[in-house]
């Protein structure tokens, strides 16, 4: 077999090559853009020629930028895949670390060099040959295609072809190495005693799971060694620590973060961790249930106990064949199952939290005493998941009502019409997923009163086991934000995820609205929180706005923060009120139509009246332009366009495009006029 043929035979016949080299990510017989030029289409796409038995990528739209594995790690390493043939299949067998021997000659004489007898140091060291003769241990790898009693092996923990693959687990049929003594030693793989090896970077660790002797270390292994960092992802929810590599990938195969320190008693460097809790909402030990792994556990724990790590306790015996979490799997036990027992830690954990939630959750079989009401308004944006939105208005405005149709939107499984949610389109509910609704100003008999018109609305008798709504203008402030953070988890656990949270009266989370320091603490916080759960978090501040600002300092931490921002004022007809758009994501608020609504008696709610007519538009628009315009030119008299271009963009936080857009549209309408030497100034408009 030559040497092309044995580097499709340990690369999958190519593709693995095509997944090294490649700067985007692709799917074999998916259509993707070239990398390789400015390419416009999606026409390009990995296939396996069945006549060459090899992976090759077609160009439809440009032929010379097609070819094989070969040639497109030549192109991407600036070699001539024919001139540069044996350098390119050299450079391919060392960046993937292929068990391959290659002879190729030198200027002195000719030499046989095998790519995995080496030490593994780094190429930057400038006492490269010392290093490998003085500290790192020689050992040869000869790889070789998982058999199938070994993918039975995996398997049987749930553990995929795919993770072994993300992981770098290799299946060997020989392992030689050299001791500190310079006496070799070898080892074979049998059908008895499978040999596996884990690729970690500068070094490698062999597991033999049949054998007295299950572990053995090539090369100097790291002070810091974490399996399974690198694969980890930048924010979640939950990081498992295990002892043992096939925990993290068995863990891995189920859809959960895992890593581990090599092996139960290894230290656990604290500012690992306390980096690690800026990534994940909780860090949890997942350690065997013998003897030894209980003891390490409550140890670590301890240890550990000012990041807020803490244990896990697998229902297992703490037998051989019973007691880490891949025996849990192997044993039929499922994600699920694995989940329900975090509930139930997270239960006991949080016992303040439940009895809380008990007295602050509304019954409403039992309503409570009527009471006088203090503040009945209500509001809520749209939004997206990971991100925080934000709805503003006066007292008397509807938000109360407005509230109840968009909670009405997300309690069913279909899309209702827009009439019903007041000409908002909100994404339904088919899974079920936890709805939350808090509130800090009303009063308990009103909540149970609006939760009553939320269930009207949606042509529902009963409440929704997925939905709460909690009263908490009873709690202090600082409870407040507690019992929000810790049900928040709680409830996303229990029902399998979070589709929207509701916050009315955000400034009742903190002291003043005006401190700044506490304005940027709670908004970063709740940011923080909507991207760990996936959710959008909506806050209702109770400000009127000013033009297309928000007063105070949360109102400008939240016009910073939020995706999207509205506001619900009285219209012209005070039989009426209408949504304005303060924020968009993309474009300008003030493109966005203005949408009405109003009491129907015959209904007894609030319905859709449509939208305010191209007039009323305009007219918003103009006014507010002319505000802006006024306020930028408040201390200067001239501006050159890139300075107003960019005066704009902060001021209304919009993109240059729609900047430019409203420069010319204001020239047209006389708001701005330009000077002979290409400045602006006020124009006619301002002046009246």
């Amino acid at each position: 077999m030559n040497i092309k043929e044995e580097i499709l035979e340990h690369t999958n016949r190519g593709l693995e090559i095509f997944c090294f080299y490649m700067p985007i990510d692709f799917v074999p017989k998916r259509k993707f853009r070239n990398p390789l030029y400015k390419d416009k289409r999606a026409s390009c796409n990995i296939y396996l020629d069945t006549k060459s038995q090899c992976y090759r990528m077609k160009d439809f739209g440009n032929e010379a930028y097609s070819g094989d594995c070969f040639w497109f790690a030549a192109t991407m390493l600036g070699l001539d895949v024919r001139s540069d043939f044996k350098k390119v299949l050299l450079t391919i067998i060392q960046d993937l670390n292929l068990n391959i021997t290659m002879d190729f000659k030198t200027d002195e004489n000719r030499k046989t060099k095998s790519l995995k007898d080496i030490r593994l140091v780094s190429s930057t060291s400038t006492n490269a040959k010392e290093e490998l003769s003085e500290k790192k241990k020689i050992f040869k790898l000869y790889e070789q295609p998982f058999r199938a009693d070994e993918i039975a092996y995996w398997q049987r923990y749930g553990i995929t072809d795919k993770v072994l693959q993300k992981y770098h687990v290799k299946s060997l049929f020989r392992y030689e190495t050299i001791s500190n003594q310079g006496n070799p030693f070898s080892l074979t793989s049998t059908k008895n005693e499978p040999i596996f090896c884990y690729v970690m970077g500068d070094f490698v660790k062999i597991y033999r799971p049949n054998s007295k002797l299950r572990f053995l270390y090539g090369g100097d292994k790291s002070k810091d060694y974490i399996f399974g960092f690198e694969q980890l992802p930048s924010k979640g929810d939950i990081l498992f620590i295990t002892g043992g590599e096939k925990d993290v990938l068995s863990l891995s195969s189920h859809h959960f973060n895992a890593i581990c320190f090599n092996s139960e008693t290894a230290s656990i460097p604290e500012p690992i961790i306390e980096s690690l809790q800026l990534r994940f909402r909780h860090i949890i030990l997942l350690y065997d249930t013998d003897e030894t792994g209980l003891r390490e556990a409550e140890r670590q724990a301890k240890q550990l106990e000012p990041y807020h790590v803490f244990c896990l306790s697998l229902s297992l015996r703490g037998t051989k064949t019973e007691k880490d979490i891949s025996d849990f799997f192997a044993l039929g036990k499922t994600a699920k199952d694995l989940t329900s027992l975090l509930t139930d830690k997270l239960s006991s954990i949080y016992t303040h939290t439940i009895m809380m939630l008990q007295s602050c959750e509304i019954d409403y079989e039992n309503p409570p005493d009527a009471s006088k009401s203090i503040v009945a308004v209500n509001g809520v944006p749209l939004g997206t998941q990971d991100n925080l939105l934000c709805i503003t208005g006066g007292e008397g405005t509807g938000k109360s009502n407005y509230v109840a149709a968009i909670l009405t939107g997300t309690l069913g499984t279909e899309r209702l019409p827009a009439e019903r949610t007041l000409g908002l389109e909100i994404t339904p509910n088919p899974n079920g997923l936890a709805v939350l609704h808090y509130d800090t100003e009303q009063s308990e008999a009103q909540l149970h009163k609006n939760l009553g018109k939320t269930l009207q609305r949606a042509s529902l008798k009963n409440v929704p086991k997925f939905y709460h709504s909690l009263y908490l203008a009873s709690l202090s402030r600082k409870d407040r934000l507690k019992l929000i953070r810790e049900s928040m988890d709680l409830f996303y656990h229990k029902h399998g995820g979070i589709h929207l949270v509701v916050i009315d009266g955000i400034a009742d989370l903190i002291r003043s609205a005006n401190d700044e320091t506490e304005s940027i603490a709670i908004v970063d916080e709740l940011y923080r929180l909507a991207g760990i759960y996936n959710t959008c978090i909506i806050c209702v501040l109770h400000f009127v706005p000013n033009g297309i600002k928000l007063r105070g300092h949360i109102g400008s931490e939240l016009q910073r923060k939020a995706a999207g921002i509205l506001s619900i004022e009285k219209d012209d007809n005070p039989e009426y009120s209408v949504v304005k758009a303060l924020k968009v994501r993309d474009g300008s608020p003030l493109d966005v139509p203005m949408m009405l609504f109003g009491w129907d008696k015959a209904e007894d709610m609030h319905v859709y009246r449509g939208e305010k007519s191209k007039e009323d538009k305009e007219k918003r628009k103009t006014d507010e332009l002319i505000a802006v315009v006024k306020e930028t030119f408040r201390n200067s008299f001239k501006l050159t366009y890139q300075e107003l271009c960019e005066v704009l963009m902060h001021k209304m936080e919009i993109k240059d495009r729609t900047a430019k857009k409203y420069i010319a549209y204001m020239k047209e309408q006389h708001i701005l006029i330009q000077d002979t030497s290409g400045n602006y100034q006020k124009g006619e408009l301002c002046h009246t």
